[in-house]
């Protein structure tokens, strides 16, 4: 193994290690954006700041203001003096087609993920805008 996928496999178990600080029920998703070896942004899947720390409603549906780990980790940076230019994305579930339109954007050049989603679609735009995407599974965790 290469000493870049060392690192990135490092990295994603970084990010399902961060997914634990979620509070929703039905999937706990995280996120890290690296650059130049450094981590310069964290996120995980939950509600905006101040809401109830509740991200399913009775029905054990998702509500629609929960915001997903890779948007979270990407507003964190635009509220610091970073930027995600050149960065990339470590993220435990595939990205979905709302949260890869603000990882190209952000400017991230690389996506590497876990777990595939059933949609594709969020995949199928970074690739079409020449990001590098990679599924990397990490030991129990499919």
């Amino acid at each position: 193994m290469k000493d870049n996928s060392i690192l990135d496999l490092r990295y994603l178990r970084m990010a399902r290690i961060w997914s634990e600080n979620s509070y929703c029920v039905r999937r706990q998703v995280g996120a890290l954006i690296v650059k130049d070896k450094m981590i310069i942004s964290d996120g995980y899947n939950g509600t905006p700041s101040g809401f109830e720390n509740v991200c399913e409603d009775d029905n054990d549906v998702t509500k629609p203001y929960v915001l997903h780990a890779e948007a979270n980790a990407i507003t964190k940076i635009a509220r610091s003096s970073n930027n995600s230019e050149g960065a990339t994305l470590y993220v435990t579930d595939s990205p979905c087609i709302e949260c890869s339109k603000l990882i190209i954007q952000a400017g991230i050049r690389r996506v590497i993920y876990a777990r595939a989603y059933r949609l594709t679609d969020g995949i199928d735009l970074l690739r079409r805008a020449g990001i590098e995407v990679c599924q990397l599974p990490i030991e129990g965790y499919e």
